[in-house]
C-alpha cells in the first residue's frame, strides 16, 4: 500500500479495497453532514455499495483517468480527495472532496489538496485543476479560497440537488499561477 505523508498527523494513500467497510463506516456517520450537497449518501446503503466506488475508482487509475485518495488522520480514514478525470489533451483535470463530519475544521482538505496539487503540477505536468462548489456550500469553496485559485464564474443551474438546482461557483489554477505562489 503506498501512502505518502503530508506531515506528522496526515498522509494520504491511494483508494483500496480494503479500505470499503472504513470508508463506508465514516460516510455512514457523516449522512447528515454530507446529505446536504452530496446526494450519492442516499445510494450508499452498505460497505457494497461503497466497493462499488472504490471499483470505479481504481478502474479510472488504471486508465490513467483519476486519482482517488483517502485522506489518513493518524491512520484514520478523514475524507476523499479526487482527480475526477484527467484530460491529457489540455493538461487538466477537475477535483471533487469530502470530509467525515467527526473531522472538520481541522485544515486537514486544505493541507491535502495542497499536497496533491503540487504533485498534479509538478509530477503529472498538468496545466490546469478546476473546482467547482455550489454557491451555498461556504466550507467547500473555503479551500480553493485558501489555496490561492481563482474565481472564474458562476454556472447557473449547474447541478440538480433534490429537484431544486443549484449554481456553481468555478475556481481555477493554473500551473504557473501555483509555481509562483509557492
Amino acid at each position: 500500500m503506498f501512502v505518502h505523508k503530508v506531515d506528522e498527523d496526515l498522509s494520504l494513500k491511494l483508494i483500496d479495497y480494503q479500505d470499503a467497510e472504513e470508508l463506508y463506516n465514516l460516510s455512514d456517520r457523516s449522512r447528515d453532514h454530507l446529505r446536504t450537497w452530496l446526494p450519492w449518501i442516499n445510494f450508499t446503503h452498505s460497505p457494497d455499495d461503497t466497493k462499488k466506488f472504490i471499483q470505479a475508482s481504481l478502474q479510472r487509475y488504471a486508465d490513467n483517468d483519476g486519482l482517488t485518495v483517502c485522506i489518513l488522520y493518524h491512520g484514520k480514514i478523514a475524507g476523499v480527495v479526487d482527480f475526477l478525470e484527467f484530460d491529457w489533451g489540455n493538461k487538466k483535470t477537475s477535483v471533487g472532496y469530502w470530509m467525515g463530519a467527526d473531522y472538520k475544521g481541522k485544515g486537514l482538505l486544505t493541507r491535502s489538496c495542497r499536497t496533491l496539487f503540487d504533485y498534479a503540477f509538478q509530477d503529472m505536468g498538468l496545466n490546469r485543476i478546476e473546482i467547482r462548489a455550489a454557491e451555498e456550500n461556504i466550507k467547500s469553496r473555503g479551500i480553493p479560497e485558501r489555496l490561492g485559485f481563482v474565481q472564474e464564474g458562476v454556472v447557473r443551474q449547474a447541478a440538480l440537488l433534490y429537484d431544486e438546482y443549484t449554481d456553481h461557483v468555478v475556481y481555477g489554477m493554473l500551473a504557473e499561477e501555483w509555481n509562483s505562489n509557492r
